[in-house]
């Protein structure tokens, strides 16, 4: 059944001190009108959806232009209503967060992935200007995820495992702790069907029994408190979530026996934390605390304002279940988050009221989002931005100090250089060492709860690339990449400039005539797409640029040939070698640089890359082009500066190139396994370079085979022809 417009309205008008009800009908028809006519997948009528999103925002207590918004948020992308008509009819505030909400339009020259990413970034960057942007995405996202049972399954599939790489952590960073548990357990249930009913129904089955425990602690929390003359306002019981249950048995391979907060309580006091402490005294009088299972979020909140004492108590016959304790207001928050803040008191607030409130909640939503924001500053590339995203949204939770007693909240398995960039960038770019309680460690030491850090800094001191081995925050790891990618263009600016000095010499020009003219060169950098000439400097340092066509662009067609020293110089003998390379078959490289002619390529020893395989090249400064396969395991450290990755392919040679691989054999422990082997390499025609023969530890046969081979079809019929030998248990190449 259709949820009515006047009931959402009833609910913000309980919520809310005179909101304007106009307006949310005005939306409505709005919405009614351009909606007309078209079906969700479920068959139902469009409406429906912006109705649901709507109502979950009333319940959320947000403001009237929030559920305004909700129902006007799919209008501009899927109708044809324009952003100019959404300002004519409801003024900028509305227009900004329909704009904020509102998918970037199919960009034929992005992949679908990328295009998911960039409406990500829009939105994250839309959200640090208003949080109700994403509070409006996120209500939207939890309809959706409760209605995608009319869906196929790889779509199910797609847009669960996004909700929980996404949306679920940033309702965890703003603190809204039923959204993201909802969102997370549906997404659950649509990655992992099969793990879901499972555990689902081993759950169910213990469910009476636990729910019976739960009551018997539930009355003897009740009466004890009663007994101690502490107050109470509320005890609950709950069966761990699904999702929150299956994560904790996969990550410590435990039964489900095992688990100690597989029940727990939470106990609501009135708002004087005081209350808390003494509820927890209480407890830790009724059960045996389980030592190492306390957490005081009390007194050092987390980051996303959640505040709770936890303990883990062992109740009658021996049942685990943790206990929490806080305040109506912190439960509130905890429940809610950000979105608590809109909750307004009886009475009505003034204007003056109002706003001091909202500035309040800016503040609060900047410190919680500016990670994700900065994390836009230096990666460009919407891939980098998600990866980076998804770092920085899951959840912190190791303490650390300053010497002062600051306290800085970090992830697990953070380091002392993460530490010194969440103090400040120039304090972890300037790192030299750190002290860890007082004792020098290594700056990849792994950070503990309650360790006290203190940076150790030299004034002319750089990162380092080797750092991004280890640290774990995005913040650190994208300043490293900015100053690595800084420090690599300053090098490439200076290299590009004594290439073209060089080449200037060869042609009997003056290089300070050439490099002083700074209009002529930025024209030429305009030429190639480039702004300035220091642009143009740098891609003659990475090898995009050949200083030869530069000099032609300078010195004009005739000039240049005129002066050309190839042509001057080029000898019969020289001729006379270029023909013999070509008839022997060394005529044209194997690998050829998309768009630039003449530059050295040379194999990356840590792949070997085979013809017909997909590779990429990588400018390294003194070797050319030093070339890999796309599946080599160093392709993705190389990424980190992309101006020095360049498109390649391989040659069209008549003439066949034969190529050594090393194959790794495993195989049963007994003989004639290498001469099997050896037989079906030679059956095929293929030339073996080496062969050698060991017993593991495990007693299996270990056989090293180097063969000659001509591209990567050639190898994998060399690979499918040991695999049929009786005996073999696998066949792995050693160097891709």
């Amino acid at each position: 059944m259709m949820i009515r417009i006047e009931d959402i309205i009833e609910k913000v008008e309980g919520n809310r001190p005179d909101p304007d009800t106009e307006l949310i009908r005005r939306a409505y028809l709005f919405s009614a009108l351009h909606h007309r006519g078209q079906k969700r997948a479920s068959g139902e009528p469009y409406l429906v959806h912006p109705l649901e999103v709507a109502n979950i925002l009333a319940d959320m207590r947000l403001d009237e232009v929030s559920v305004s918004t909700g129902l006007l948020h799919d209008v501009v992308e899927d109708t044809l209503v324009d952003l100019d008509t959404i300002r004519s009819y409801f003024g900028d505030e509305i227009t900004l967060l329909v704009d904020g909400l509102t998918k970037i339009a199919h960009i034929s020259n992005l992949s679908k992935e990328k295009q998911q990413a960039e409406n990500v970034r829009k939105m994250v960057l839309a959200m640090i200007t208003d949080v109700r942007v994403v509070l409006i995405k996120l209500a939207d996202r939890l309809h959706n995820m409760r209605t995608m049972q009319f869906l196929k399954p790889e779509k199910r599939a797609r847009i669960a495992q996004e909700t929980l790489d996404i949306y679920a952590p940033i309702a965890h960073r703003l603190g809204m702790g039923k959204m993201r548990s909802e969102l997370e357990d549906l997404s659950f249930q649509n990655i992992y069907p099969e793990e879901y009913k499972k555990l689902s129904k081993e759950v169910d089955a213990r469910r009476p029994e636990l729910e019976a425990i739960l009551e018997r602690i539930k009355s003897m929390i009740s009466s004890k408190l009663a007994e101690n003359d502490v107050p109470v306002v509320a005890i609950e019981g709950r069966v761990k979530r699904l999702y929150s249950l299956w994560k904790k048995l996969k990550k410590q391979k435990i039964a489900i026996e095992q688990v100690y907060d597989l029940i727990a309580t939470r106990i609501i006091t009135p708002n004087d934390r005081k209350y808390c402490y003494l509820t927890l005294s209480v407890v830790h009088d009724i059960w045996t605390p389980v030592p190492e299972r306390f957490k005081d979020w009390i007194a050092i909140p987390r980051d996303n304002l959640y505040q709770s004492l936890h303990t883990s108590v062992i109740g009658d016959g021996g049942q685990p279940f943790e206990v929490q304790i806080r305040t109506e207001e912190m439960h509130q928050i905890a429940e809610e988050g950000v979105a608590a803040h809109w909750k307004y008191k009886e009475k009505k607030l003034g204007a003056s009221d109002e706003d001091e409130t909202l500035d309040e909640l800016r503040k609060t939503v900047e410190k919680l989002l500016l990670p994700l924001v900065e994390t836009t500053e230096v990666n460009e590339d919407s891939e980098d931005f998600i990866e980076s995203l998804k770092l920085d949204l899951y959840p912190k939770d190791v303490y650390a100090f300053t010497p002062m007693g600051k306290v800085i909240q970090l992830p697990k398995g953070a380091t002392p250089l993460d530490f010194a960039y969440a103090i400040h960038s120039e304090v972890g770019d300037t790192c030299t060492g750190a002290k860890i309680n007082g004792r020098i460690v290594q700056l990849r030491t792994e950070i503990q709860n309650g360790d006290v850090i203190e940076i150790l800094t030299t004034p002319n001191s750089k990162p380092s690339r080797d750092w991004l081995n280890f640290v774990v925050t995005s913040k650190a790891r994208n300043r490293i990449r900015h100053w690595i990618s800084e420090q690599q263009r300053s090098d490439s600016i200076e290299l590009g400039r004594k290439l073209l000095e060089k080449e200037a010499e060869r042609f009997r020009v003056s290089s300070k005539k050439l490099l002083n003219n700074e209009v002529e060169l930025k024209k030429i950098a305009n030429d190639y797409g480039l702004s300035r000439a220091e642009d143009l400097l740098a891609s003659i340092g990475y090898g995009k640029t050949l200083p030869r066509n530069v000099l032609s662009k300078f010195l004009g067609a005739e000039k240049f040939a005129e002066l050309d020293p190839d042509k001057r110089n080029q000898t019969r003998l020289e001729t006379g070698i270029k023909a013999v390379r070509k008839f022997i078959g060394l005529g044209e490289d194997a690998i050829i640089v998309k768009g630039v002619d003449n530059l050295l390529t040379t194999r990356a020893r840590c792949c070997n890359p085979l013809r017909g395989e997909d590779i990429v090249g990588y400018i390294s400064l003194g070797k050319g082009i030093v070339v890999h396969s796309k599946k080599c395991k160093n392709v993705r450290q190389l990424m980190i500066n992309k101006d020095r990755i360049v498109e390649v392919d391989w040659a069209k040679n008549d003439k066949d190139e034969i190529q050594s691989v090393a194959i790794m054999v495993t195989t049963e422990n007994r003989t004639g396994m290498l001469a099997g082997i050896t037989n079906a390499i030679a059956e095929i025609k293929t030339g073996i370079r080496d062969a050698r023969a060991n017993v593991s530890r495990d007693d299996t046969g270990i056989i090293e085979v180097t063969v000659e081979v001509y591209d990567k079809k050639h190898l994998d019929r060399v690979i499918s022809s040991i695999e049929k030998v009786p005996g073999v248990i696998a066949v792995e190449r050693q160097n891709a």
